[in-house]
């Protein structure tokens, strides 16, 4: 697999300020889902913070959130929060990242946002660390992925660097966490409530991740394949993809067929992706979300030969909350950090 250079993404002023004190971090939606998961893997990884700020949307109830084993309050998000911040993570709506993270950039921060907001933008890079670091080069505002098209994404582009991509098609299995609290709530629930979902998702599959828009496709689908198509740097790329809601808790899978620009044997495959950083290939029984969930691996598996060796299949799997979204934005921090 050759090597893929990239410019140098280090800030060296942002390294140089948490080697000396600390970074002051603040996190918008810091008691969602994904806010409350980033915290854990900023505290994991021993993230430099030396000030930590958790912010919620002013309609979220004041109470408290743990870091580090410290119980922090909740303050309303507002544009003079940001003041003195080194860097800001969004994980909330995309409302308030349109309006903030901006306001947050001027007051000197870097952001590194989760929200659907700025992942088209032609002047935002949209970053998997493992695949295209070299777009943070210069970024005082940074897109994280949506969590499906992370695990795609790292199972892809070692194939990419193998042999190239010509033709991608994409059925993904999504847990209900990815539609957040209200999505747990749904599976939880009653067996006939819908929630966030389209049909009941207790003892169901929903073969929608909402509602279809243009062409029959819902927008889970169309940002599957536009956020892969910028990640890999192929705006042309051939990919059609189907998002179904599947009743788990955590874990978003999902079966890939894939054909290559150029011949590439399954033995080949099979060690580009059990080398590439990130990716964990598994031989024998193929992972599942409950294996996956808690992890920040991408786990591969059942990868086979179609179309008389035109093309593969595989499954991946990744835990939508760390890998497909929290980890993915403190990575992309510590890129900045030159770790």
């Amino acid at each position: 697999m050759r090597a893929e250079p990239s410019p140098p993404v280090a800030v060296p002023e942002l390294a140089r300020r948490a080697a000396e004190r600390g970074l002051v971090v603040a996190v918008v939606g810091a008691s969602g889902l994904v806010g409350e998961v980033l915290l854990g893997v900023l505290a994991e990884r021993g993230f430099p913070v030396g000030e930590l700020r958790p912010l919620a949307s002013p309609r979220d109830p004041g109470r408290a959130v743990r870091f580090a084993g410290a119980e922090l309050p909740l303050a309303p998000v507002s544009a003079e929060r940001f003041a003195g911040c080194d860097l800001v993570f969004f994980a909330a709506t995309a409302d308030l990242s349109r309006a903030l993270a901006p306001q947050a950039v001027r007051a000197g921060a870097i952001v590194v946002d989760k929200s659907s907001t700025w992942r088209m933008h032609p002047e935002v890079p949209l970053v998997v660390p493992e695949v295209n670091p070299g777009a943070l080069a210069g970024a005082r505002l940074v897109a994280s992925p949506n969590c499906t098209t992370t695990g795609l994404v790292l199972a892809l582009e070692p194939l990419r660097r193998a042999a190239g991509l010509a033709r991608v098609v994409v059925t993904t299995v999504q847990a209900v966490s990815g539609a957040g609290r209200a999505g747990l709530a749904a599976l939880a629930g009653a067996e006939d409530a819908r929630g966030p979902f389209a049909a009941p998702i207790r003892a169901n599959v929903v073969p929608l991740c909402e509602l279809p828009a243009a062409e029959g496709y819902t927008s889970e689908e169309t940002k599957l394949r536009d956020e892969t198509r910028r990640i890999l740097g192929l705006p042309r790329l051939e990919l059609s993809a189907t998002c179904l809601r599947v009743p788990v808790e955590v874990g978003h899978g999902a079966s890939v067929l894939v054909e290559t620009e150029r011949p590439l044997a399954l033995e080949a495959a099979a060690a580009a992706l059990a080398a590439f950083p990130g990716v964990e290939l598994r031989a024998e029984l193929p992972p599942t979300p409950r294996e996956v969930a808690g992890t920040d691996a991408v786990l591969v598996g059942r990868l086979r030969s179609a179309w008389d060796g035109r093309a593969l299949w595989l499954w991946e799997v990744s835990d939508n909350l760390r890998r497909g979204a929290a980890t993915n934005a403190v990575r992309i921090a510590e890129l900045l950090l030159g770790r």
